[in-house]
């Protein structure tokens, strides 16, 4: 199980990882498939989320996904992205 310590809620971390390392790494499993189904909707989702949360790696990846997805499921991951945001 994760450990989860608050040190300041938004550098929150994950057994040392930061929070825009883990919605990062959750975009990449979205994106490849591993222990789940491929769904570039949620990856570019958690994608955006970590590259908000200051991921340089995730604002990269994130670009990448997006020159491959349609105009519609765009639209849904950046309307699932601020339902989250607004959420937390």
């Amino acid at each position: 199980m994760a450990r989860y310590e608050i040190h300041d809620h938004d550098q929150a971390s994950f057994g040392g990882e930061s929070k825009a390392d883990v919605f990062c790494e959750m975009g990449l499993m979205y994106a490849t498939g591993r222990e789940c189904e491929v769904d570039f909707v949620a990856a570019h989702k958690w994608l955006n989320i970590a590259a908000i949360k200051g991921s340089d790696r995730a604002a990269t990846l994130r670009a990448e996904l997006a020159e491959s997805m349609t105009k519609a499921d765009l639209a849904a991951a950046l309307r699932a992205a601020r339902e989250w945001m607004t959420m937390h």
